[in-house]
């Protein structure tokens, strides 16, 4: 593997990280939600990720996955009722397609905890990663918002701020939890 190569597959990890962070304007509402729910379920198990740690990647993922089918199924009967017809199955995959985003908010923070049960980290390093990521994804999720409203200086910053004070609360709670 030549210098061009190693460029091509750095570039291309950086836009899927950017494109995990960033997510699509459709799908803000599951970003934010889903990387809080995220952020939860890491703080929650923080305590036991140091006996276990490949469980709190079990936990996540799965209570994430769960929570994703329970949020789509939720919208499909809402829908459902909405149009008083049962949906048609290109209507029910638009909403799984759209809900993905609650899955795709886990992915950076689950690789940050992967990397620390597989000991590629220090699992204190994986595990704040892992909130940081989350922090740093309500933030841009904040930035997208106050954008795509084009608020000013003053409402920017209180967009952020609201989203931040989210992440604040997860990190306050590890660092409590944790210890």
């Amino acid at each position: 593997m030549g210098p061009t190569d190693r460029a091509r597959i750095i570039a291309a990890m950086k836009l899927q990280v950017r494109r995990l962070l960033h997510g699509h304007t459709e799908t803000i509402a599951g970003t934010v939600y889903g990387t809080i729910v995220v952020l939860s379920m890491i703080t929650a198990g923080a305590a036991s990720y140091e006996d276990d740690p490949w469980r709190l990647v079990a936990i996540v993922v799965s209570g994430t996955v769960v929570l994703w089918a329970a949020h789509g199924y939720s919208h499909g009967l809402g829908e459902s009722v909405r149009v008083r017809r049962r949906l048609a199955s290109h209507e029910i995959m638009a909403i799984a397609g759209r809900e993905s985003s609650i899955l795709l908010a886990a992915v950076l923070p689950v690789a940050a905890i992967a990397l620390g049960a597989a000991g590629l980290l220090s699992e204190r390093l994986a595990l704040w990663l892992a909130i940081g990521v989350g922090v740093a994804a309500l933030a841009v999720q904040a930035l997208r918002y106050a954008r795509l409203e084009r608020l000013g200086s003053i409402g920017t910053a209180v967009a952020i701020a609201a989203n931040l004070g989210f992440g604040v609360v997860f990190v306050v709670l590890k660092a409590f939890l944790a210890h």
